[in-house]
């Protein structure tokens, strides 16, 4: 195995990559600025990364008493956005309205540009205790598919 994850054991010397491999590289690819993340309280480390799961409002609302532990939560007038360790979004299908967001991105989509035109300034509003930010995100998954109605991915049934 080299250093980037891949193995060159194949027949004929082709490389074979790992799902890790491939998740790392799309996510190098797409990689937004700085300017762009949610930024993360000083004094908090990030040792598995950061990306963030957004939702509207009204379900960060119902979410958050759901929760056994809550890390860093942000929040304007339309949406709320929980911080995960990154690559949570591997194997998992968040459901809809949620949106999943690799390096914790709020596109201006999202968020406008502050004029009063957009859902307002970005604000913190639950820090965790300790230096770590996150909401584990198996129970913000089962929490959010609760509240939404949708099924767990792995609890849906096989088709042939």
């Amino acid at each position: 195995m080299d250093v980037t994850g891949a193995s060159s054991g194949g027949r004929h010397g082709t490389r074979v990559l790992s799902l890790a491999t491939l998740a790392g590289l799309d996510r190098a690819r797409r990689t937004p600025s700085v300017s762009d993340r949610l930024p993360i309280p000083a004094g908090m480390t990030l040792p598995l990364g950061c990306d963030a799961v957004a939702v509207p409002a009204t379900l960060g609302a119902q979410l958050l008493p759901r929760l056994p532990h809550v890390g860093c939560v942000y929040a304007d007038r339309a949406h709320w956005w929980w911080i995960v360790p990154s690559d949570s979004d591997v194997a998992l299908e968040w459901p809809t309205p949620a949106r999943y967001t690799a390096g914790a991105v709020v596109t201006r989509r999202e968020h406008g540009s502050g004029s009063g035109a957009g859902p307002g300034p970005v604000e913190l509003i639950h820090r965790p205790h300790g230096t770590l930010p996150y909401t584990p995100p198996i129970p913000l998954y089962l929490a959010l598919c609760r509240v939404t109605g949708a099924t767990p991915a792995w609890s849906r049934p096989l088709s042939a």
